[in-house]
């Protein structure tokens, strides 16, 4: 799902345009720049700082409003939704659990279900839920010199990855690894993993490349 802050990440790089040119055309400082850029929106001074800085940004690089501002506000919702519960609640005593007794029989049996249920919910779990996708080379927006990228991640056995489409190898424990031919400049790296039952994770990075010198 693009963010507000990937849109105008890419298309800046698209364009070619560093942030302290766009301070200079936009008046808006690079360092609230980068902060839009990293999704950051809380630590801008406040929240309508943070909605015209977008607009302004958006509209510089010719990405309009009512594209820009429906993703802002998802994601910026999506940022403030973090909560602390109040205090009173968290030093609320727990609820008192009625004691009772069963024979020993009835209760080695609802031992031995529990443990049996846990592990076929265990074993299909990912029947429900997304697989898990790491990816620790490359690192999100660094700058890499080289010709050719290895990149190289986890994930949980028997599911496939694809690497801009390509299919990676995986083995036992997960982990997968692929090396591409890359050039110099900007590089959008999109990482699926998909497992068995059709579960989805996905992963963008962007990375910078240049050549040696």
């Amino acid at each position: 799902m693009i963010k507000a802050s990937e849109k105008l990440l890419e298309k800046r790089l698209e364009l070619g345009l560093s942030l302290e040119k766009i301070e200079k055309s936009t008046k808006i400082k690079a360092d609230y720049l980068s902060l839009i850029e990293n999704g950051k929106f809380s630590s801008l001074p406040s929240i309508s700082h943070a909605s015209g800085f977008v607009k302004n940004y958006a509209k510089f690089l010719g990405i309009s409003e009512k594209e820009i501002m429906p993703l802002f506000r998802r994601e910026f919702d999506a940022e403030s939704e973090y909560r602390v519960l109040p205090k009173s609640f968290e030093e609320r005593e727990g609820f008192p659990i009625r004691n009772f007794k069963l024979g020993n029989g009835l209760f080695i049996v609802g031992i031995v279900l529990v443990i049996f249920i846990a592990y076929i919910l265990f074993q299909y779990r990912y029947a429900f839920i997304n697989p898990p996708l790491t990816v620790y080379n490359p690192q999100d927006r660094s700058v890499i010199v080289a010709q050719q990228l290895e990149v190289k991640g986890k994930t949980e056995p028997e599911t496939n990855i694809f690497i801009n489409k390509n299919p990676a190898t995986v083995d036992s424990r997960g982990n997968f690894s692929k090396t591409i031919s890359v050039f110099p400049g900007n590089f959008v790296l999109n990482i699926d993993a998909v497992n068995k039952f059709g579960k989805k994770t996905s992963k963008k990075i962007i990375i910078e490349i240049k050549s040696g010198t």
